[in-house]
């Protein structure tokens, strides 16, 4: 057999291998890590749930779901420390940063790794809120949300400027919620 023959015959195989495969469905990676909070309001009253989930390229997901908060836009933030004592919550810290960065999502001298997105909440006082961030791992290390005091996602009052020092002048923290490693 010549050696066209043979390179012929190994192409044809290596093709018929990779169409066959070509065909198989794609399942989606489970997480790297996962996550969950019980979000809570200034009266001390569950008003929701969070899960966050980090995939295998290091992105953490954020998903939230609460009622009966104010209408609007709200900042929301990771914070340095899980503890979610109403009514004001400043039990949490301030914001999740260990790159010691300035605040806001816009800033060029940041942001805080725990800045994430404002949230819409509509006329019912309901949100489903949706972000992704990689300045947080849900795994060990410097960015850590699992360091040895935890940290909290927390609801302002108020829209994030996504710029000013020191919390985007979110207003008070309305809400609140324990970040827990695991499922719920």
């Amino acid at each position: 057999m010549s050696i066209l023959k043979i390179a012929a015959a190994a192409l044809s195989a290596g093709t018929l291998a990779a169409c066959a495969s070509a065909g198989a469905p794609l399942s989606a990676a489970p997480p790297a890590a996962s996550a969950h909070a019980v979000v809570m309001s200034s009266a001390g009253e569950r008003i929701g749930t969070a899960t966050l989930t980090q995939d295998a390229g290091g992105t953490v997901h954020v998903h939230m779901q609460v009622a009966g908060l104010p209408p609007g836009v709200h900042g929301v933030h990771i914070h340095a420390v899980g503890s979610c004592v109403a009514p004001a919550f400043t039990s949490a810290g301030g914001h999740f940063n260990p790159d010691s960065k300035h605040h806001g999502l816009n800033n060029p001298a940041g942001p805080h790794a725990g800045d994430l997105p404002n949230m819409t909440v509509d006329a019912s006082g309901n949100a489903e809120y949706d972000a992704r961030t990689s300045r947080v791992s849900l795994t060990p290390g410097a960015h850590s949300l699992f360091d040895a005091d935890g940290s909290s996602l927390v609801v302002h009052a108020t829209a994030d400027d996504n710029m000013s020092d020191p919390a985007g002048n979110a207003g008070a923290r309305i809400a609140c919620g324990e970040i827990m490693s695991g499922t719920a």
